[in-house]
């Protein structure tokens, strides 16, 4: 009899677990979008359905989840809104359109994007982000659309993301980037006019000619 009562005990504790799951995963999602809501100015209350006291954030305003109430579109672009990223959005591994496009957004790009795996496009283009385009990048093995033109981007173009063979769409035009223009993998056809306005930068990367990183900083 005893060992009836374990053998339910234990096949309760594994319902419980599986019904509890799902929605620890959709809290530890919702927390990372609370923190990048607690990182940004919201003058026009875009971001005011952003409870974190509910059970997942599919419920609000501006983020659209899949089936298994897994966040998979954060849509936020010409909203107003001013602060800087988190490097939480890179636990959103279920995210596939990150969407953060004119803002007033400052500060670098998280290191942690790198860990977006689903990740289809990155649009930050107009904003006032600064520093670096981290290699990280070139983790995103589904990217498709990486527009992050138009604002004040330094430093080279990594060489990392001419390896994501999904990428069709890179515009890194209107910023302060240096260094050779890659040309081989995925960079291979896309337009030059996509990395106009960046004085520093020297042009195509001559394969065989020339070193990649030369005098970039």
């Amino acid at each position: 009899m005893a060992a009836i009562h374990f053998l339910v005990f234990v096949a309760l504790t594994v319902l419980s677990l599986s019904l509890l799951l799902p929605v620890a995963r959709a809290n530890s999602e919702g927390d990372a979008l609370y923190a990048l809501r607690r990182s940004l100015s919201d003058p026009d209350k875009v971001l005011q359905s952003w409870d974190p006291n509910l059970v997942n954030p599919c419920t609000w305003f501006h983020v659209t989840c899949n089936q298994d109430n897994r966040v998979t579109r954060v849509d936020l672009g010409n909203s107003n809104l001013s602060g800087h990223l988190v490097p939480e959005l890179g636990k959103l591994e279920h995210l596939q359109y990150l969407e953060l496009y004119k803002n007033k957004i400052q500060g670098s790009i998280p290191v942690a994007l790198g860990n977006l795996k689903s990740l289809i496009s990155l649009d930050l283009y107009n904003n006032n982000i600064s520093g670096r385009i981290p290699p990280s990048l070139g983790n995103l093995k589904s990217l498709v659309f990486l527009r992050l033109n138009d604002n004040q981007l330094n430093g080279p173009i990594p060489k990392s993301l001419a390896s994501i063979s999904t990428l069709k769409v890179v515009d890194v035009s209107n910023n302060n980037l240096c260094g050779p223009i890659p040309t081989t993998g995925s960079f291979e056809h896309i337009p030059l006019n996509n990395f106009e306005n960046n004085p520093r930068l020297e042009g195509p990367e001559l394969q065989g000619l020339a070193s990649y990183d030369t005098n970039c900083s």
